[in-house]
């Protein structure tokens, strides 16, 4: 059976057209937070840090863009002007200064404009404003435990669910916090080295043994904002997931009345066995 270009071709548009729509649909679908469906770009940002990330990502895409469709004009235009047949004297030039303080001066100002974006970004995630919440979350094999000094020194341990969705992402007791309001995330781990990651809040840092590490996030918008231990930890590195569910400040307030009262008798609860211990 014979097969025309032409009908390769309407096929092969066919199929772009239609992973195009499985694209549009799968990302119109998605909710904020955790990843969709044929996902080509960052998550949405749900805080000031990670809609700082976009923009530096979007800024350094267009820039790549550009830069590598120059350079492509340059080749086209050396293999097009100056073949043999085109140009069969060629010429013994052999400097030129105009061209040559250009390609020093043009990269040199191009990485200063990325360099001042770059280092207002990382002072922007690693300058800790005043925190209205400390949460110290603490890697284990293979879950998450988190205690809330300022709000009753609780503490309680966040495992896999598998009957909730989104697959694998899905916990038993997420993380509640409220919106608008500076958390600060204190983390460690308690047997190897583990990795605290939000994308959407544009959080991500180690948890290491025997030492404290912190970042902090301000989350603008509620909802679940899921994320996943981002270190290879273990067998089960694949099953740790991060949900944290943002609230308002209201919803906090009940949540921390009925957490305290939970997580109060929970044995795995470190301040009330430290409690207990010291009666």
């Amino acid at each position: 059976m014979k097969v025309s270009i032409g009908q390769i071709g309407r096929q092969l548009l066919g199929f772009a057209v239609a992973g195009m729509a499985l694209a549009a649909g799968g990302t119109a679908f998605a909710e904020m937070g955790q990843p969709a469906p044929w996902e080509y770009k960052l998550q949405e940002g749900a805080t000031p840090v990670m809609e700082n990330i976009i923009w530096f990502h979007n800024f350094l895409f267009v820039l790549i863009t550009v830069i590598t469709l120059f350079v492509l004009a340059l080749l086209v235009i050396v293999v097009v002007k100056f073949n043999s047949k085109a140009n069969p004297v060629p010429s013994r030039t052999t400097h030129n200064t105009l061209i040559e303080v250009a390609w020093t001066l043009i990269p040199v100002l191009i990485l200063v404009g990325i360099a001042v974006p770059s280092f207002r970004l990382l002072f922007l995630e690693l300058d800790v404003p005043k925190p209205d919440i400390t949460i110290k979350a603490t890697g284990k094999q293979w879950y998450w435990s988190y205690a809330y000094p300022d709000n009753g020194k609780f503490e309680f341990d966040s495992l896999l669910d598998k009957d909730k969705q989104p697959r694998l992402l899905g916990v038993d007791n997420e993380m509640v916090v409220p919106v608008n309001k500076v958390v600060r995330i204190q983390t460690t781990g308690a047997d190897v080295i583990h990795s605290f990651a939000v994308p959407a809040f544009g959080i991500k840092i180690d948890s290491i043994p025997g030492r404290l590490n912190e970042t902090w996030f301000k989350a603008t918008k509620t909802g679940v904002f899921y994320g996943q231990c981002s270190e290879l930890c273990g067998r089960d590195h694949a099953f740790m997931p991060i949900a944290v569910r943002v609230v308002s400040d209201q919803e906090f307030a009940t949540w921390v009345d009925g957490a305290k009262k939970k997580f109060a008798t929970n044995p795995a609860n470190s301040y009330a066995s430290a409690g207990q211990a010291a009666e």
